[in-house]
């Protein structure tokens, strides 16, 4: 069993899974451990819809024909990131991107490369298991904050069964699409997708390892 720190530290995004695949009960296993997660007066605000098999393939299915063919058509209900980017987090955005290209050899000139690598994102990276977060429309910032604590739980917990993750806000672009294929109404928010299933240790992009700030560059003790 691994410890707490070992959970935390060693969690990375996941980008290439091997098809073993993994029960229901497995799956049940980590939202009931992942659902003890704090929230705001106990709230509980998220939602999750777990896709196997024929399921998750008629997703990747959908949104895939729309990322490769409806270019420009699609974008997120609301604000993910910041409209400019500014440092450090321009710098730390391009890092990683780059990293990851260069791992599997994909040059800035190569957009064919990167559109296809993209495309991934929306195949689940080859999971067994495709999860699709959503929340109410009507909660704000303070539900979105313990939705983000229950991802996280989400994360570890499935290290805790010997499985890896992969976040991926890409999905929150095709919510239209994912709302279509899985029948969620427009009272539902669509957070975020997440891959889950065994590592595949023999694929390179799964090398890729992210560079962290180290504690004084983040933090200002008081009273000390």
């Amino acid at each position: 069993m691994i410890s707490v720190d070992e959970a935390i530290t060693g969690r990375r995004s996941v980008r290439a899974f091997l098809p073993d695949p993994v029960s229901r009960e497995t799956i049940e296993h980590i939202l009931s451990v992942a659902s003890r997660a704090p929230s705001g007066t106990n709230t509980q605000p998220w939602q999750v819809h777990v896709l196997f098999s024929e399921a998750r393939q008629q997703l990747t299915d959908a949104v895939v024909d729309a990322f490769k063919n409806e270019q420009g058509q699609h974008d997120h209900e609301r604000l993910y990131y910041m409209t400019e980017w500014r440092e450090p987090y321009i710098s730390r955005r391009r890092k990683v991107g780059w990293d990851m290209y260069g791992l599997v050899g994909i040059t800035k000139d190569n957009r064919e490369g990167m559109i296809e690598q993209t495309a991934r994102n929306y195949k689940f990276f080859d999971a067994p298991v495709g999860l699709i977060f959503t929340i109410d429309q009507d909660m704000h910032w303070g539900s979105w904050l313990d939705i983000g604590m229950f991802l996280e739980n989400v994360m570890l917990a499935a290290r805790g069964q010997g499985l890896e993750t992969c976040p991926q806000a890409a999905f929150a672009n095709y919510h239209k699409v994912v709302r279509k294929v899985l029948d969620i109404p427009d009272s539902q928010a669509i957070v975020c997708g997440m891959s889950i299933g065994k590592e595949d240790t023999s694929s390179v992009i799964n090398e890729l390892v992210t560079v962290r700030e180290p504690v004084e560059t983040f933090t200002t003790f008081h009273g000390e």
